[in-house]
Formats: structure tokens, sequence, C-alpha cells
């Protein structure tokens, strides 16, 4: 038996000429390899438009034909992007630049293997094609309402969008680009994100000049960066700052409405193809009455303190003035942004000849009940505290 075992294994370390064979035919490197390298090309055609093919019956366990890279997907809206699209049975590569548990939440979204978390740097080119090479579909979901000590708000909101784009271009088996804006984007908007957006869009255009730009406004949800903030604000002080006399007008949606959309673009019969889409809520606030909203939410009386802006910007230019001057990453701002701050000089609604949901068949969600649920996690009493305005935590002293 040892005889015909050693056999077996002298055999076996033999190449078989099949094998020998696909060699030939594919050439496999141990070494490194982008989206130019034959193994990676797509056999997919820059058509721009069309239906992509699905199979089965849209499930999670169907083949929607979908093989999108999601960049940001890690991010808020990014979570809801990739559980729309992998309930429909697309496969979800994830690139990330942080830790192995930055993406692992997700992976539970799709059918098993569905799910492809990569490792990437986005300031190396090469790391972004590896990232793009077996997809069809880019949605780049990259941005930051901050500045930190490595990246501006330029390199984040403007440079990375318009390098994709061109990497995109190139790849040459990408149907779709999906690019996420914000509203109020615009080159003579007083905030530097906004106008590094605008840039953004300009050069994607420019590029590819197939790609959908989404404007959505603020976003509402779990994760959201306002109502949270403001609710674990007013939780901790008692109060909340209102910049401004609170009389700015936004026009917040819910996140979920937004992956919606995202979702339906990729699957309608290209008439989103080139387009521009500003994506806001069913009502305008003025932010004084989202505040109202959410006090309403986590049952506790208003309380404001009103913050002009000269002092509002005062209280928030430090931060800025020190960022690349001090040898230590500052505290990330909440409340006082300036560059926040300055965005609310200006209404942000949606115009009025823009295109919006119902030009993808979507209908938006009201803030008020289901999506701000979320906020009963705040209430002094627990999540089952009151009902009813009534109910509200009896308001102390103010001294």
């Amino acid at each position: 038996m040892q005889a015909i075992s050693r056999r077996l294994g002298h055999q076996s370390l033999k190449p078989l000429p099949a094998i020998s064979s696909l060699k030939s035919a594919y050439t496999i490197s141990d070494h490194y390899y982008g989206a130019d390298h034959p193994r990676c090309a797509s056999t997919l055609t820059a058509k721009g438009a069309g239906h992509i093919v699905r199979k089965g019956t849209g499930g999670r366990s169907s083949v929607s034909g979908i093989i999108a890279t999601v960049f940001g997907a890690t991010g808020f809206l990014g979570r809801y992007v990739v559980q729309q699209l992998a309930k429909m049975g697309s496969q979800v590569l994830v690139p990330f630049r942080g830790s192995e548990d930055s993406p692992r939440h997700l992976k539970l979204m799709g059918d098993l293997g569905q799910i492809v978390p990569m490792k990437y740097n986005p300031r190396d080119e090469n790391s972004i094609k590896a990232a793009m090479a077996k997809a069809n579909v880019v949605i780049n979901l990259i941005g930051r309402e901050y500045e930190t000590r490595n990246y501006s708000f330029e390199e984040v909101n403007h440079y990375m969008a318009e390098q994709l784009a061109v990497i995109a271009k190139e790849h040459g088996g990408i149907m779709r680009f999906i690019q996420v804006s914000c509203l109020g984007a615009s080159p003579s908007s007083p905030s530097r994100m906004l106008r590094a957006k605008a840039a953004a869009e300009e050069g994607i255009i420019r590029e590819f000049p197939e790609a959908t730009v989404m404007r959505p406004a603020t976003m509402i949800g779990t994760e959201d960066r306002i109502l949270n903030r403001w609710a674990h604000f007013a939780k901790n002080y008692s109060f909340l700052p209102l910049i401004g006399d609170g009389s700015t007008k936004i026009q917040p949606v819910y996140v979920i409405d937004v992956a919606s959309a995202i979702v339906a673009a990729l699957k309608d019969d290209g008439t989103s193809v080139g387009m521009v889409y500003e994506l806001g809520g069913p009502e305008i606030f003025t932010v004084h009455q989202l505040a109202e909203l959410m006090y309403d939410m986590i049952r506790e009386w208003p309380r404001y303190v009103k913050v002009p802006l000269p002092i509002a910007k005062a209280i928030a230019t430090p931060r800025e003035m020190f960022i690349n001057k001090v040898p230590f990453p500052l505290p990330t701002p909440s409340i006082f942004n300036l560059d926040q701050i300055n965005a609310l000089t200006q209404d942000t609604v949606v115009s009025s000849d823009a295109l919006t949901f119902d030009d993808l068949g979507i209908v938006p969600h009201k803030l008020k009940g289901y999506p701000v649920e979320y906020l009963i996690s705040y209430r002094k009493g627990g999540p089952q505290y009151g009902s009813t305005v009534s109910e509200k935590v009896t308001p102390e002293p103010w001294p």
C-alpha cells in the first residue's frame, strides 16, 4: 500500500496536459496585477445604457448581472446602498482603507461570497484599478464634511472622484458610473465642501459623460450626523445651540430613499445616463423646525441658545487655523463645524426644474414617524417613555 501511495504521489506532482494548456492560454503571474492584466480585463463594452442582464427571481440568491464597486461603502449611505444591491443578487466589491473590521457588517447583507471586501489605498492608482478590475458598475460615495491633517476638502470630494472617473473610462467595461454629490453643490457656494463637490461633478462629466450624478440633501437615518449630534448635545448640556436664528431652510431626506434612487438608476432603461438628480425629502423644514421634531421624539422640552453667525464662526475657526500647525490630530467637529456654518447661510432646497425622486419612480418618506424612530434611544425614561407631549420630562429650573 505504501508503494502504491508513493507512486500516486509522484504522479500527482506531474503537470496535467489540461492545466498546461490553460497556463499557456491564460498568463497567471504571482506578482501584483492591475486592471490592464488579461486576467482582470472585462469583456463588457462601455455602452453606458440599456438593461443589465438579470437571472432568477430577484432575491439575494439570484444573479442581477451587476458587479458593483462601491467606493465609500463603509460610510453612512454606503451600508444602505450595499444592502439594496445585495438583496437583488448583485456582487458588491467593497474597497476599504481602514481595519479589517470596517466592512465586516456588510458581509451579512448578501449571499455567500457576494460581498467582497478589498483593501485599497485611495492615493494609489494601481490599487484603484484592481478594485475596479472585475466590475461593470462604479458607485462613488466618498465624501467628508470636515478636513483632517491628511485629507483636505478638495482631495476627498474633488480629486478622488475625478480620478475614479478617469480610471473607469480607461477600464472600458464600466457600463454605469454614479457619483453621489450634495444638494447645493455650486462653484459659488460659501461652503468649501460644496464648491469641491461642484468641481467634482464638472470633472466627472468631462471624463465620463455617461455618468449619473445624485445630489442628496441632508440625509436622516440611524447613523446620521445631524439629529444624532443634536440629541446627544441636548442630553449632555440640556440645550441646543441654533446657528443664526434657525430660519435657514433645508429639505432633509431619508437615507434609504437615496439608496433606492441609486439602485433605481441602475435598473432603468438608460434614461438616467448623463443626468443630474436632486434628491430632497417631501417636506421643507427650517433648522428650528427640524430641531423641534428631534425634541418631540426624545420627549424633552426644547431649550435653545441662538448663536449669531459671527460668534459661531469665531468658535469654529481655531480648529481650522491650527489643523495643519499642530503635531497631533484635532477633535472632529460636531455642532460647530465652520464649513457647515458657512453652508447654513443659504437655503438648501431642490430646484423647481430639477430631476427628482419622481423621475425615478420613487415616493420619498416623510420624516415624522419611522425614519426618526431611532431617536427614542435618547429618551431619559427609556425607549418606551411617553407617547404624548404632556408626558415629556418636566423642565428643571434654568439657572
